[in-house]
């Protein structure tokens, strides 16, 4: 069983996350579709109006590709975790099939209201469309994570004669404060990974000399938005994030920073290799009392280390959950400077001269995808070894007839066809990049040299 177990938990940490490469993309570049529609619609300016029409392509290949590998999460419920679907299908069957009528059928229907109806629309009801996408994919968005924030954090439930969970109140499960802040620190990684995407482009064609225009624009765009996500995404929703697991979850936020022993006055580590069986952080690089500080607002605090838990409540990869934490504070640091940074460059009118800054934000594009991936093995590996806290074990949710080798054979064959896919993601998303924003009008020959040398 605890083979099969893993590869159950293997297969499903694999495709979600390969998985949630398109969603995080498109519901940032959602936000950036109303920011250059909003602009071509008070500005009168065409120039806004082709520059979103390029990111409405981008965002249209990561959708469908967002499709075509989200569908396979909802029947692993089924397929793998059978027992918790049976378990606990009343509660979590509520926001997944809202998320599947009311928010997939919106953006879906309304992308392509925005994508072909431009001409019939016209440029207010093109922007409602946009909108409206926009609203689809964040309203999917929340629905979807306050599925996972009532397994973190399971509220409004009753258990039914039959050992079943159900739900005791809607409202609670809908507005549930875990799911709240969760959500809000979720859609500033995905805000942040559409603003990195589109100044890199708009960094690659300043860098090129080619649809400089477009490439001012885009470079505009993403810093702006980005240095408010990049600053938002620390405080407040980061920070109260951080005191919700502290005050629920304590052996998580334990493990997190690597704290073995409980301490009055606990020091936060920003670098060291946490030893399990020694029970101790090796080479750690710590600032003195500052962990107590920032979960308790109190210097002297007294924070609770894994020695004041059984180890069986213990999250069982302690130094993957470290690690993946630190990848994601860490990261979450860099972007702030690099937006900081990028922001004043462009008050002082430097930011589209400035080769290595330019360069920075290409370079900076996958770091996202890494930050973002890296925040959510944090919340699941930080939740074991429960599946819905306190209520479940993970061991005890999955489909007691499936096999490891079953579960292996269909592992391999997702690694195959998604190895596909990924491969004509790339494709897609680089012929977007070569054509640009006005494909079929780049000037060639002698004209395009005297655009280079300006």
């Amino acid at each position: 069983m605890g083979q099969a177990l893993d590869v159950h938990r293997l297969q499903f940490a694999f495709t979600i996350t390969f998985h949630y490469i398109f969603p995080q993309l498109t519901m940032g570049l959602a936000l950036l579709l109303v920011y250059l529609k909003t602009k071509a619609l008070r500005t009168g300016d065409e120039h806004y109006n082709v520059a979103a029409r390029f990111w409405a392509r981008i965002f249209g290949i990561n959708f469908a590709l967002g499709v075509v590998t989200g569908i396979p999460m909802e029947f692993q419920f089924g397929t793998n975790w059978a027992a918790f679907s049976k378990t606990a299908g009343g509660v979590i069957g509520q926001t997944l099939a809202m998320e599947g009528v009311f928010s997939f059928f919106l953006e879906s229907s309304f992308l392509g209201l925005f994508l072909f109806g431009e001409k019939k629309l016209g440029r207010i009801g093109h922007w409602v469309a946009g909108f409206l996408v926009f609203l689809g994919s964040w309203l999917s968005g929340y629905l979807i994570v306050a599925t996972d924030a009532w397994m973190q954090h399971p509220i409004g439930y009753r258990i039914g004669a039959n050992g079943a969970i159900e739900l005791s109140s809607f409202w609670d499960l809908v507005v549930n404060q875990w799911a709240l802040w969760q959500y809000a620190h979720t859609m500033l990684g995905a805000v942040q990974t559409g603003c990195f995407v589109m100044a890199g482009v708009g960094a690659f064609y300043l860098l090129t000399k080619r649809d400089a225009f477009y490439g001012r624009t885009f470079v505009r765009a993403g810093v702006l938005v980005g240095a408010i996500a990049a600053l938002l995404q620390l405080f407040p929703t980061g920070d109260i994030q951080g005191k919700l697991v502290a005050n629920n979850q304590q052996p998580t936020l334990a493990a997190m920073e690597g704290l073995f022993e409980s301490q009055e006055g606990a020091p936060l580590a920003i670098l060291g290799q946490p030893d399990v069986e020694k029970r101790k952080l090796d080479n750690p690089l710590e600032v003195p009392e500052m962990l107590s500080f920032l979960t308790y607002r109190q210097w002297r605090a007294h924070v609770k280390g894994l020695s004041d838990f059984p180890q069986a409540e213990w999250p069982d990869q302690i130094p993957l959950l470290y690690y993946s934490y630190h990848v994601m504070v860490g990261l979450g640091t860099i972007f702030i400077a690099v937006m900081v940074v990028s922001c004043f460059l462009l008050w002082r009118g430097k930011l589209f001269g400035s080769r290595a800054m330019l360069w920075t934000l290409m370079v900076c594009v996958p770091l996202p995808y890494i930050a973002n991936t890296a925040g959510w093995m944090t919340a699941e590996l930080g939740r074991q070894p429960w599946l819905i806290y306190g209520l479940m074990r993970t061991a005890n949710g999955i489909s007691p007839r499936v096999a490891a080798g079953n579960a292996w054979f269909t592992l391999i064959g997702f690694m195959g066809m998604y190895t596909v896919l990924a491969i004509l993601w790339l494709f897609l998303i680089y012929r977007e990049i070569e054509l640009g924003p006005e494909p079929g009008n780049r000037p060639a020959g002698e004209d395009a040299a005297v655009l280079a040398a300006d």
